[in-house]
């Protein structure tokens, strides 16, 4: 029996030509999303409930991949695909207090950590970063 592989994609807009450190910030978001959002904080310890797959990725090497969109409605199209194909997808919108003007801007999508044959439908057709 094959093990199945699993990843993570980030997905991140280059039209809005944010600076080096500003895309690393929203991927590094995008990465940690789907953990944080899901963690219980009680009597000052983090406590979360994993998959089995996202067990296994985060004992493994934590592999990811970066993709690319031109914008946001092909952003918005990706999470929402995501979403409907049942995947944990993670949108983030950046606050804009230090780029964008003061104006909340979607950014980049953490999708997965899931198997690498339910993510590749949903981003298998984008560039890579």
């Amino acid at each position: 029996m094959t093990e199945r592989p699993v990843k993570q994609v980030i997905v991140i807009r280059r039209d809005l030509k944010m600076r080096r450190g500003k895309e690393i910030a929203q991927g590094a978001h995008a990465a940690m999303a789907w953990l944080t959002r899901r963690m219980a904080f009680g009597d000052g310890r983090a406590c979360v409930e994993l998959s089995p797959v996202e067990t296994g990725w985060l004992a493994g090497g934590h592999r990811k991949v970066t993709v690319a969109v031109t914008s946001e409605e092909q952003l918005m199209a990706v999470y929402e695909k995501a979403r409907a194909a049942g995947l944990v997808a993670e949108l983030i919108t950046d606050s804009g207090r230090t780029e964008f003007h003061g104006v909340p801007t979607p950014t980049s999508v953490g999708i997965g950590p899931d198997y690498d044959d339910l993510i590749d439908p949903v981003t298998g057709d984008l560039d890579l970063y």
